[in-house]
């Protein structure tokens, strides 16, 4: 049978803190991108180099990386990179979510994809696996590992229906991963549930 557990990054949890990574990413400096055809793509530098090790955005043939939206807003947010357009203007979380055609979900989203990568994991997009996330284990790498979670954020004043949690639940099963749902609150604050296998 299907259990729930509520995992909030305490000590007493499985789901904890991983500064690490974080702790790298403040002493970088800050790298420069561009929206090319809908694609946010940084240039090919010693910056970009240093952000590919620390497991943001895909790699290009050229050197340079392909970020997703998150990716690019937590970057900005934490001043580690500046996306502008072909006039040379910056921008905002805010300009680059409408650029992005994000929808209303983007703030929620970000709330988790922030939360998470802050903790130190290594957070990319799922949405060829039908989530809005998949999340690797400390010291586990694209590429290298599976992710170890599929996560789906959801308000907390959101109704999540029998079908709905039967649907996610497929998802995580069919990809062998764990599934974790993101709940955030009016405030942006996050909490964690994990579902998992229990013996009756």
């Amino acid at each position: 049978m299907l259990g729930w557990h509520h995992c909030l990054g305490s000590q007493e949890g499985q789901f904890h803190d991983n500064r690490f990574l974080n702790d790298l990413l403040k002493a970088l400096a800050m790298a420069q991108a561009f929206i090319e055809r809908g694609r946010i793509i940084t240039e090919a530098s010693d910056e970009t180099r240093a952000l590919d090790a620390l497991q943001y955005g895909s790699a290009l043939a050229d050197g340079r990386l392909h970020l997703s939206m998150f990716e690019a807003a937590y970057l900005i947010e934490t001043g580690k990179l500046e996306v502008v357009n072909a006039r040379g203007k910056g921008y905002t979380i805010e300009r680059l979510a409408r650029s992005q055609r994000s929808g209303k979900s983007f703030w929620t989203h970000y709330a988790v994809f922030k939360d998470l990568r802050s903790r130190g994991y290594v957070v990319k997009t799922a949405l060829k696996f039908g989530a809005a996330f998949r999340v690797y284990d400390r010291g586990k790498k694209p590429g290298q590992a599976h992710a170890k979670w599929v996560v789906f954020p959801v308000q907390e004043h959101d109704k999540l229906t029998w079908h709905d949690w039967a649907a996610k639940n497929r998802v995580a099963h069919s990809t062998k991963k764990k599934l974790l749902i993101g709940v955030v609150d009016d405030e942006l604050d996050v909490c964690y549930w994990e579902a998992r296998w229990l013996k009756p």
